[in-house]
């Protein structure tokens, strides 16, 4: 477990009102020219609670501060743990995962889905010209912890600010099959629709938020709020 620099909140993965906001891109690298980012906020429970969108350049250095930019478009302070699919996205594009941490707030699984020899002769061969720079950002993501999951399915995780203990409760609850957990899985679902619905043109997308719509309630009860305690 890397140290943050600033003191989390709590994360109790078994609590019910435990919510993560889950993290993917969609993009066309034949015609985009940057990605679509999608954030899903999802309760312990499987209830979706709000979805944003944001976006990266792809090869470019802004995903990190697309994604502290995407957690703080929701405007609320009851998210727990940020759980991002992939620190080298967008084309090379390297998330900074100590700074996600930071500048959230919040706790950090950044996971990778399979093993890697390492990108910098990608990156070499890439960005002959911003070579050091790239691989400057490469080196400071540091190692990754080998985790298996409850479905029997590996990955692999760099934490911020929790315990491999804890992600590990924290991914087994999230998960239903697979090795996608799923906030990450619902928001690549949705980063590709709106990466259609929009024709794929190229350009920054706005964060935006919509809530869950409230459930259904008799006319016999009195209104009450959908979300719980953190």
């Amino acid at each position: 477990m890397k140290a943050g620099r600033f003191e989390p909140r709590a994360v109790h993965p078994f609590k019910p009102g435990i919510r993560v906001l889950g993290v993917a891109e969609s993009f066309d690298p034949r015609r985009d020219r940057r990605s679509v980012l999608a954030g899903v906020v999802m309760r312990r429970d499987l209830v979706v609670d709000g979805v944003g969108l944001g976006s990266a350049r792809l090869g470019g250095y802004d995903a990190t501060e697309s994604i502290v930019r995407l957690y703080r478009s929701f405007g609320r302070r009851d998210i727990n743990v940020v759980m991002l699919s992939g620190a080298v996205i967008s084309q090379y594009n390297i998330v900074d995962v100590e700074k996600v941490a930071s500048g959230t707030g919040r706790p950090v699984i950044c996971l990778t889905y399979r093993e890697s020899r390492g990108l910098e002769e990608a990156l070499r061969r890439r960005f002959p010209d911003d070579f050091a720079r790239k691989v400057e950002a490469y080196g400071k993501l540091g190692g990754r912890s080998e985790l298996t999951l409850k479905t029997g399915k590996r990955l692999f995780a760099r934490l911020v600010s929790l315990s491999e203990a804890d992600a590990q409760r924290v991914l087994d609850g999230y998960v239903l099959q697979g090795r996608y957990p799923e906030p990450v899985r619902v928001a690549m679902m949705v980063a590709s629709a709106a990466r259609r619905a929009g024709g794929g043109r190229p350009g920054p997308a706005r964060p935006l938020r919509s809530s869950a719509p409230p459930p259904a309630r008799s006319s016999r009860q009195p209104a009450r709020s959908n979300r719980t305690s953190p």
